[in-house]
């Protein structure tokens, strides 16, 4: 479960490394009582990068938007099965929903497939 002002790892190589949750699109309520904004894996968001890496593209600053990839809260699958990882994490796109980088770090959650991010699927090196 992300909400606002969640920092999320960057798992690609666009030079971001870690992120900043400032917006949402496309999101859900949080289940229960709580009336804040939760996204989960697959939901589109609009970030602030907070550490990038020297001479590269993005700096530190930029607003871009992301897809989230892995999140430690459990994710229930259709089967009653649940997913969880040990960080969270992003990879950033662009308008259109292509990655930003050309290779994706760690395992990404299989929902992706169903959310028709296709290409971070093909780039990832295991999808759980």
């Amino acid at each position: 479960m992300i909400q606002k002002e969640t920092r999320l790892e960057v798992a690609d190589n666009s030079g971001a490394k870690v992120a900043m949750v400032i917006g949402v699109l496309g999101a859900s309520t949080a289940s229960g009582r709580f009336t804040r904004l939760s996204m989960g894996v697959g939901d589109r968001v609009v970030c602030t990068v907070k550490k990038a890496l020297p001479h590269a593209d993005i700096k530190a600053g930029d607003k871009v938007q992301a897809v989230i990839v892995r999140t430690k809260y459990p994710t229930r699958r259709d089967d009653g099965s649940y997913v969880r990882f040990d960080s969270n994490a992003c990879v950033l796109v662009d308008k259109e929903g292509n990655p930003k980088g050309t290779r994706i770090f760690g395992a990404v959650a299989r929902e992706l497939r169903e959310r028709n991010y296709m290409k971070i699927v093909s780039l990832a090196t295991e999808v759980v």
